[in-house]
């Protein structure tokens, strides 16, 4: 059987004058292109787990685009991964080879929060964590008995029995970073999360052993490779990272993970970072002021706890040598139009290496959806294509919608302007970057 896996990648704006910044500023161009650049991770999963009597082709959707043909009638099944901001389009694709006759799998969290709207498009729609679904998936298809629906949210996956990416199935060229999952889940559980939080019950960690085992298939394909720990808060069990990081500091390899402010508490843990070849870590900061923090976390406010020793921790995490970028929502309930100015002053006081902006986003099967749609503040119900992180799509609640698109352009205009990303780049490297050490390149 050949089974066709077609990943959606890349990110981009509904919003046509904030397209347009996006062929200019180098902030925005050069995250958009990181994102792009992301293999699909759960797809390279289910290749790992797949059957060698199996043929399996990994293909990017821009690759089908570009090279102009869309479908490949020689496959038995194909599988599509998606998210909420490009459903449509999957949506699409899984129509045109249906209607070859190829029946469609589709899976990842927008059509795990909406399954039924998936069903109408596909053929079998998996719900969850695809690894404890898709030998099933694959048997009932080989009977001949493939179900509409598999799996359920409440259903939870033991990371101890993770399989192997597929890695090798990739054009490395094309990629400029791989993705190792390490844990899935996150304690705080912030109302705006759309990641792997909505999957998994509670959190959890993934072997050590397993991960050093990916990081090695890596490096076998990859010379020097740059690592992604694409986990929703990587560092949260410092225990776990201290040994692994002394495990990973013998690889030589260079690496990014997204986690929070508190990582600048352990000054043990940041030297095993940068030793172990940390170039950056994203960090949500969220909001710049006290205000917009309360009753961010489902289970407790502690962003606004930390908020007073924000400035001190990006500077304590960038004395490493270890690059942070500062991400920040704008559009929070008791943010005003004065958020803008202020989150341009944080950035420019803390000498932030580098800076993500996005707009408050309702995803599919969020608290916040439901919130926002009960509030009667969801501006266009079922408008995914709108869920890039920087459209609007919901009433904020101290400004208007217009407002807090202007804003946000105009901040972008700034933060991301060449003049302001060559001084925070510029300072960086005069006040903090460390020499070269082990495996770690300036």
């Amino acid at each position: 059987m050949k089974i066709g896996l077609i990943a959606m990648s890349g990110v981009r704006a509904c919003n046509p004058e904030l397209m347009r910044l996006g062929l200019t500023l180098p902030g925005f161009v050069e995250r958009g292109k990181t994102i792009a650049s992301l293999p699909s991770l759960g797809l390279l999963t289910l290749a790992g787990m797949t059957p060698r009597v199996h043929e399996i082709e990994y293909v990017e959707v821009r690759d089908l685009v570009e090279n102009g043909h869309w479908l490949n009638r020689e496959y038995d099944l194909v599988a599509i991964s998606s998210f909420s901001a490009q459903i449509q389009e999957a949506y699409e694709i899984a129509r045109m080879y249906r209607s070859e006759g190829i029946p469609v799998v589709m899976g990842g969290l927008h059509v795990s929060m909406l399954p039924e709207e998936a069903a109408q498009h596909c053929d079998c729609v998996v719900i969850g964590e695809g690894e404890l679904h898709w030998p099933s998936v694959l048997r009932d298809f080989e009977k001949g008995r493939l179900s509409q629906l598999y799996g359920s949210l409440d259903a939870q996956f033991n990371l101890k029995n993770s399989p192997m990416p597929a890695y090798e199935l990739l054009d490395l060229g094309k990629y400029n970073r791989l993705t190792i999952q390490t844990s899935r889940g996150c304690p705080f559980r912030c109302e705006f999360c759309a990641s792997s939080v909505l999957l998994a019950s509670k959190y959890k960690q993934k072997p050590q052993n397993r991960v050093l085992s990916e990081v090695k298939k890596i490096k076998d394909l990859w010379k020097n490779p740059f690592i992604e720990f694409a986990d929703d808060n990587a560092l949260v069990n410092k225990k776990y990272w201290k040994d692994f990081l002394v495990e990973l500091r013998k690889e030589d390899i260079r690496w990014f993970a997204e986690t929070d402010i508190s990582v600048a508490d352990d000054e043990e843990l940041l030297e095993l970072m940068r030793e172990s070849g940390c170039a950056a870590v994203l960090v949500g900061l969220e909001s710049p002021i006290e205000e917009g923090l309360h009753g961010l976390e489902m289970k407790s406010d502690w962003k606004l706890k930390r908020h007073s020793g924000y400035r001190e921790a990006v500077r304590k995490i960038q004395s490493h040598g270890i690059r942070v970028n500062g991400c920040f929502i704008v559009g929070l309930d008791e943010h005003e139009p004065g958020i803008f100015d202020a989150i341009f002053t944080f950035v420019r006081d803390c000498e932030l290496f580098d800076v993500q902006i996005t707009v408050q986003t309702p995803f599919p099967g969020t608290p916040l959806y439901t919130r926002l749609k009960s509030e009667g503040r969801i501006i266009q119900d079922g408008a995914w294509q709108k869920c890039t992180l920087f459209d609007v799509n919901f009433q904020p609640r101290n400004m208007s919608a217009s407002e807090l698109e202007t804003g946000f352009r105009h901040l972008a205009a700034k933060l991301y302007s060449a003049e302001f990303t060559d001084w925070r780049r510029e300072t960086f490297r005069h006040q903090y970057q460390k020499p070269v050490s082990q495996g770690v390149a300036k």
